[in-house]
């Protein structure tokens, strides 16, 4: 594998990162199920887990709260094999900051989101919400 196709896949799956990330993107069922792999799995920043069907569910039900921005920062990632590329970044939305961490795989012509976790934080360093309890905080 080279350089530049390494470097081509990170941004492929960068760019499907930015559209999940898209309000209109994110309240469309449709749209949602061409990023998501049937496969896809989430471990939430509330702790929840989440499959396709359920987060699809969650985010275009009639009751779900309308589509915030989310903010983006710190985003790289690397090609961990042929098809596979792992993201970590960090998101701001609605006052709540999470370091993010997304595995997207190559499938057919497509790049899909196969993993996802979130974990809070709240402060400038990036301490994690549970390493500051866990210090007395």
């Amino acid at each position: 594998m080279t350089d530049l196709s390494s470097t081509d896949a990170v941004n492929a799956a960068m760019e499907a990162e930015f559209r999940l990330l898209d309000p209109e993107v994110r309240s469309s069922p449709e749209q949602l199920a061409q990023l998501l792999h049937p496969d896809f799995q989430e471990c939430g920043t509330s702790g929840r887990l989440w499959d396709r069907d359920s987060v699809i569910a969650a985010l275009t039900s009639r009751d779900a709260p309308a589509p915030r921005t989310i903010t983006t920062s710190r985003m790289r990632g690397v090609e961990l094999a042929p098809g596979v590329v792992h993201l970590t970044f960090d998101t701001e939305s609605g006052g709540q900051r999470a370091h993010r961490s997304s595995l997207w795989r190559l499938t057919g012509d497509s790049w899909l989101l196969y993993f996802h976790q979130g974990t809070l934080f709240d402060d400038d360093q990036g301490t994690t919400i549970e390493n500051r309890r866990s210090a007395g905080g």
